[in-house]
Formats: C-alpha cells, sequence, structure tokens
C-alpha cells in the first residue's frame, strides 16, 4: 500500500513539474515573439463614428492578432494622413475622397480596409430658403474643405445650380444663426446635431448626396505603401480585428456607446448619449448593407472607387491618382 502511494506521488510530482515546464516555456515563447506594437490615428476628436477601434482595442482583438495598439485622436490640429506620411502613425482612418487627394498629391497610401461604404453626406437648408434643387442657385452655402466638396460639386454642377460657396469650418452654428442657407451635414452627426438645436425636420430641406448620385464611400484604414509592401500579413490582422469590432459594436451598441462616452469624457469633447447613440446607430447602417445593399464590409468596390477618382479628376480638384490595384490592398479588393 505504502509502495502505490509512493508511485502515485511520484506521478503527480511528475505531471506537476511538467505543467510548470509547459507553463514556462509558453511564457518564454510569448516573451520571446512579443505583439507588434502600432500606432492608429484618427481624423477626428472621440465619437461613435470610431468605436469600432475603440471595441477592437478593449476586446482584446488587436491583441489576440499580435497586435498592441495605441489610438491617437484626431481633431482640428490633427491631419491624420500627415501623421502617416511623418511616421507618427501605422495606421490612419481618412475619407476616401481625402485619401485620393493625398495619393494624388504624390502620397504613397494603401487602402487596407474600406469600413463605411456608404454616402453620409448631406446637404441641409432652411425650408423657407431652399425649396428645392434650384433655390440653391446663389444661395448662401457652407461646405467643409476641398477633400469633402466632391461630392457637392457634382451635384450642383448636375443641378445646374451655383451656390455662394462659404467656409464651414467645425460647426454649424452659421447655419442654425441664419448667416447661411444651406450647409454641409453628416446624417450622423451634423443633421442631428441641428435637430438637438431647436429646429424642427419640417423646417428642413434635406438633399442626399447618396440618393443624388454623388454618394461615395467615406471613412477607410490607410497605411504607407512601404508598411503594405513590407508587412501585408499585419496589415492584414489590423483590418480583421477592426473589423471583428465594429462587428462587437454592432452585436452590442449599449456597450459600444459607453466606451465611446467614456473616451469623449477623457478627451473632455462636449457630447451627450442621445447624439453618440444616433451617430452609432446610423454609422453602423453605413458599414454593414441592407438587403437591397451591394457591398462587403471592410472591401473597396472597384467601381466605387474608379468614380470617385474619375469625378474628382473631372472636377479639377486632382490631376491623376493611383490605378485601383495599387491603391487598394489585394485583401481590401472587391472582385474586378
Amino acid at each position: 500500500m505504502r509502495r502505490a502511494v509512493l508511485i502515485c506521488a511520484a506521478v503527480l510530482c511528475a505531471a506537476a513539474a511538467l505543467g510548470a515546464g509547459l507553463w514556462a516555456g509558453a511564457r518564454s515563447a510569448d516573451a520571446a515573439v512579443p505583439a507588434s506594437r502600432v500606432r492608429l490615428v484618427l481624423q477626428w476628436s472621440p465619437q461613435a463614428q470610431f468605436a469600432g477601434y475603440y471595441a477592437a482595442l478593449e476586446q482584446g482583438f488587436y491583441r489576440e492578432r499580435g497586435l498592441d495598439v495605441e489610438i491617437i485622436p484626431g481633431g482640428p490640429a490633427v491631419d491624420s494622413l500627415a501623421y502617416l506620411a511623418d511616421g507618427k502613425a501605422e495606421f490612419a482612418t481618412a475619407f476616401l475622397t481625402g485619401a485620393i487627394t493625398a495619393a494624388g498629391g504624390g502620397a504613397e497610401i494603401v487602402d487596407v480596409c474600406q469600413v463605411v461604404n456608404r454616402s453620409n453626406l448631406l446637404l441641409s437648408a432652411h425650408r423657407d430658403k431652399v425649396k428645392d434643387r434650384d433655390d440653391l442657385d446663389r444661395a448662401r452655402v457652407t461646405l467643409w474643405g476641398s477633400s469633402f466638396q466632391s461630392a457637392y460639386i457634382g451635384f450642383f454642377e448636375t443641378a445646374g445650380v451655383k451656390p455662394r460657396i462659404l467656409p464651414q469650418y467645425y460647426s454649424v452654428n452659421l447655419f442654425l444663426l441664419g448667416g447661411a442657407d444651406a450647409c454641409a451635414a453628416m446624417e450622423y452627426n451634423e443633421y442631428e446635431t441641428i435637430v438637438q438645436s431647436g429646429v424642427d425636420p419640417d423646417e428642413l430641406t434635406v438633399f442626399s448626396m447618396q440618393k443624388n448620385g454623388f454618394g461615395f464611400p467615406e471613412d477607410g484604414v490607410y497605411t504607407t505603401a512601404r508598411n503594405a509592401w513590407r508587412d501585408p500579413e499585419l496589415c492584414r490582422a489590423f483590418a480583421e480585428a477592426t473589423l471583428e469590432g465594429w462587428a462587437y459594436c454592432r452585436d452590442h451598441p449599449d456597450e459600444a456607446l459607453a466606451s465611446v462616452m467614456g473616451h469623449a469624457r477623457d478627451a473632455h469633447v462636449p457630447t451627450n448619449s442621445v447624439h453618440q447613440r444616433w451617430m452609432l446607430d446610423h454609422i453602423l447602417t453605413a458599414i454593414y448593407p441592407a438587403g437591397t445593399d451591394a457591398w462587403e464590409p471592410g472591401v473597396l468596390s472597384r467601381v466605387d472607387y474608379e468614380r470617385t477618382r474619375a469625378v474628382m479628376i473631372g472636377e479639377g480638384l486632382i490631376g491623376s491618382a493611383p490605378s485601383y490595384d495599387d491603391f487598394v490592398l489585394e485583401g481590401a479588393r472587391s472582385a474586378p
């Protein structure tokens, strides 16, 4: 009996030692292959427009793919694509039109993941000033900078109107105070801000760029061509984790909203949960296709890219731009 007990004890000790050895081996293996440290710079301050990136970080989706990610908030003083070019970040979010503008100017950047495939651009007008497209002729219209203007310029040219264009900068206050007849707005952001400010939707005339034939894809994730060439697997891992983060937001919207509000508070961004809920709900519809939509999440359509580039060149906003195959990482491309 005593001999049996000693044998069992020996077996248990050996198993424990083996387990400890395996654990130590696993720890040393983890230490030998540290996570790749990368920085993602956003094109604006913390808000629900970026909920998927926060979720991918906080739920460990980046870490699961061997990525140690730092998210750098954007804002008025941050040009996300300039951060990319200057080596201050390995990945950046940007509007497709902004990225094409930068590429047309010589920036060697690559679309790693096309997040927002449906346009959210609106033109919101005071109904007592603008009832239809013809009323936009000579109307005072505020627009953002050049990389956002392509859809609006195409819309105005097609309508045969020539508004008086004023700079919009970073708020819709001029419009709210009556200094402009119409203003640029995102469906998920400024439009709801206008309504929250006390303007009845019935007092507005709203033109959707998507419905008027100028709906271009918007937010994508970009890296430099050098990064994409040097480590395409890292780029694909980043894209996969990012899309998993957005899927988490779709499936857990309350948790995603709480995360966004936390980031906004930390950055001292003046906002509220009602506005951020509106933004989250609407940005998700631009990421995940409905039954009648043709896009695939994360993928930039060749047709959409070529159409956007052609419009921008035709308007004289850029002289040239890269080919689709040079601009889009292979895993983020649609079928020809």
